[in-house]
């Protein structure tokens, strides 16, 4: 996997995409800190089948900020770029991309078909909490660090193969991304623990959970616990997987996010 820039195109909401395929729309959202490109390992395993939509959130990629600063802000951006497409959507969000998808099919379900929810936060434990408020608390007062902790976290001490290529992408996104867009969107992960258990209960579109059982933060009990919650709600854990699992596990993850897509389209 490498880090080059795919191609872009300008959307409804200010948002830039890489899209490709054909057939029913299928959006992508990333993780805080990514990009599109992050999607490079899934797109061709999505793209037979439908026109996938790897769009680049506010601040991050080719997309302006414009003054996003709150989950409702990201969402909106989202949904004027679905809107547009004509909806409704099947959405695959990432981490934020989690949170906002799961925003989206509780506040706007007439533009969502279905959900899959990769490495979501739910009810996060106090330690959990303030840790990821305190990394972003010093993104916000000292701008970018050093990305390493957050590679092991996401990757190992020491990957190889694959693994060390996507290391090495990530590592240059988190890099590289601009720190007014890069700040805001860490706040925002940072400051949500995912639906309520009354959202979750709302919820009439099907949705399902995915995260790594070696996942330290978007654990498997979360997701188990979201799906349990949510009435169309299913989950899937996938063994070896952490948080990057959409990267590092790409047909593990495309194998359960196409029928879930078609069950939800019929």
């Amino acid at each position: 996997m490498t880090s080059i820039i795919q191609p872009r195109s300008e959307g409804a909401g200010g948002l830039f995409a890489w899209v490709r395929g054909s057939g029913p729309a299928l959006i992508l959202i990333h993780g805080v800190g990514l990009q599109a490109g992050a999607w490079k390992p899934l797109m061709p395993l999505l793209a037979a089948d439908h026109t996938v939509h790897a769009i680049d959130l506010p601040g991050h990629g080719k997309s302006p900020l414009q003054g996003a600063s709150s989950l409702t802000d990201y969402a909106d951006r989202v949904a004027q770029y679905i809107a547009f497409l004509g909806g409704p959507v099947a959405l695959v969000g990432h981490s934020l991309g989690a949170l906002i998808s799961l925003d989206l099919a509780i506040k706007r379900s007439h533009l969502i078909r279905s959900v899959c929810a990769l490495n979501a936060v739910f009810e996060r434990s106090p330690k959990a909490a303030q840790a990821v408020q305190a990394r972003a608390q010093a993104l916000a007062e000292i701008g970018k660090t050093d990305p390493s902790p957050t590679l092991e976290r996401w990757f190992g001490k020491n990957p190889t193969g694959a693994l060390q290529d996507a290391a090495t992408s990530c590592r240059d996104w988190l890099t590289s991304v601009d720190t007014t867009g890069y700040a805001p969107a860490y706040k925002v992960f940072a400051y949500h623990d995912g639906p309520t258990r009354v959202e979750l209960g709302s919820m009439q579109r099907p949705v399902l959970f995915m995260t790594g059982a070696d996942d330290p933060n978007s654990t498997p009990e979360m997701s188990i616990a979201m799906a349990k919650r949510t009435p169309l709600g299913s989950v899937q854990i996938i063994d070896g997987a952490a948080h990057m699992a959409p990267v590092t596990h790409p047909t593990d993850i495309a194998a359960a996010i196409i029928p879930h897509v078609q069950k939800g389209a019929a």
